[in-house]
């Protein structure tokens, strides 16, 4: 194998090192610059790095604040209050809005913005109506700007007729937005979509799906919350965030809206909610692509797997939640959405510090805003387990034929390689690559390589049946 010279980051383990191997190749700047979208406009300009951190209040009711980062602010301003296209969909109500507290921060990243976010951030943010948030919505967003400054839908699609399908499936915490290097990437060559789970990202309800049936200082009442009350709505009864609802919603996307085997691709969370789905519904999986995927979700038993087991447990993940846990989440909320922990988890997870996270961190916060964010948290906390463990699924996989393609950074200090070597002695003809220097997020740390290896494990499955990269 030859891949390291082109990439000296990727390292792949040979199963069988004693058969000659091809060299490697990729496409040239040259052919690659000539798939650019006819939406890129040749006269644009390089964007400063300078970042800030801006806070704007509204002027008409509700009254609220809004918090977020940007490169230019009096644009950002025009856009929050709908002069210009992209604004920010907590912006949408309240206009007009104008700026209070503006600081900024010192270096070119979000993350070095933090002391300018401290001051902004002692007050309270209030979201108000998140009218462009839905549950298993669809939006066509076409083929994505060159700066992601606007907002993410719940669906993003970059189309290319008759082409293979590839859907990519996010990691706990984020959401579709994180796949951006993929998606303006390999949407020139392929038909891709990258999903939010329900319960994270921009699929989180618009609507109580739990209110408060009584008066009181409760949490909900206090920071305008949704989904913390003591009644559930009848809509929300039986919901769950749960492995197998993940797995229930892939399907029904890839067969109504796809309506097509796809190569799927997973990050994390992403990655056992992949294998998962491509156990139960192997006739909709050409392959999986798994990144540092996690192989265990989930704390309390599975109510179809152990009935008796899940009965000792009173709760498990639905509307409403225990007083108990609402009490717990309000003393955990406030330190898990601070943004000084969103950085701090981002130090943890991306190797190279000089990797800009500012979309990331930025579209996180947002997330954590949005007024349904901290009852969703409790209930994927608590939701149980799904039906098939990591392994299990893997063996499914196995008996059924699904190609699996295994890549992990090499730094994650989290699901660390050996967890993927686990998984190559289960799966022995499955590649495997190591990629360094790169962390838990190897597709947004160093997208190139592993755009390449997807390309060239696609192509040879396409044409040779296996999935060992010989040229992309």
């Amino acid at each position: 194998m030859m891949l390291s010279r082109t990439f000296r980051s990727v390292k792949h383990i040979n199963p069988n090192p004693s058969k000659d191997s091809k060299p490697s190749s990729i496409l040239s700047t040259k052919s690659q610059s000539q798939l650019q979208s006819s939406q890129s406009s040749p006269n644009s300009k390089p964007k400063s790095r300078s970042w800030c951190v801006y806070l704007i209040l509204s002027t008409n009711t509700p009254i609220k604040t809004y918090v977020g980062v940007t490169t230019d602010f009096s644009r950002r301003l025009k856009q929050n209050n709908g002069e210009l296209k992209g604004g920010a969909k907590a912006s949408r109500i309240g206009r007009p809005f104008f700026s209070k507290n503006l600081d900024h921060g010192k270096g070119s990243s979000s993350l070095d913005a933090l002391e300018g976010l401290k001051s902004a951030s002692s007050r309270k943010v209030s979201s108000g109506n998140y009218d462009g948030y839905v549950i298993g919505g669809e939006v066509d967003a076409g083929s994505l700007p060159d700066e992601s400054d606007g907002e993410s839908s719940t669906l993003i699609r970059c189309e290319n007729v008759s082409s293979p399908a590839v859907l990519f499936l996010p990691g706990f915490g984020v959401g579709s937005f994180h796949y951006e290097n993929q998606l303006k990437d390999l949407g020139r060559v392929y038909r891709v979509w990258a999903i939010d789970f329900l319960g994270q990202g921009m699929s989180l309800p618009f609507e109580n799906p739990a209110p408060s049936s009584k008066e009181g200082r409760t949490m909900e009442r206090k920071d305008h919350l949704l989904g913390l009350g003591d009644e559930a709505e009848p809509w929300a009864n039986e919901l769950v965030y749960s492995m197998d609802l993940w797995r229930d919603r892939v399907c029904y996307f890839i067969e109504h809206v796809i309506r097509e085997p796809v190569y799927v691709v997973g990050n994390s969370l992403g990655g056992f909610v992949a294998v998962y789905f491509a156990a139960c519904n192997p006739h909709l999986v050409k392959g999986d692509t798994l990144l540092n995927a996690n192989p265990f979700w989930g704390f309390l038993p599975n109510p179809t797997r152990s009935p008796r087991l899940a009965k000792i447990f009173p709760w498990c993940g639905t509307f409403p939640l225990p007083e108990s846990v609402r009490k717990l989440l309000e003393v955990i909320w406030q330190m898990i959405s601070n943004p000084e922990s969103t950085a701090e988890v981002l130090k943890q997870v991306y190797a190279d510090h000089s990797t800009n996270v500012d979309i990331v961190f930025s579209r996180i916060l947002e997330t954590t805003q949005h007024p349904a964010a901290a009852a969703s948290f409790a209930l994927i906390m608590f939701a149980p387990q799904g039906q098939l463990s990591f392994g299990e699924a893997l063996s499914r996989c196995k008996m059924n034929g699904v190609p699996i393609c295994l890549k992990y950074g090499k730094e994650d200090p989290w699901e660390k390689p050996v967890l993927g070597l686990q998984v190559k002695k289960q799966l022995p003809e499955a590649p495997y690559y190591e990629i360094s220097p790169a962390d838990h997020c190897p597709h947004d740390e160093v997208p190139e390589v592993v755009n390449y290896l997807l390309r060239g494990w696609i192509k040879n499955l396409r044409v040779q049946g296996f999935g060992c990269i010989t040229s992309a």
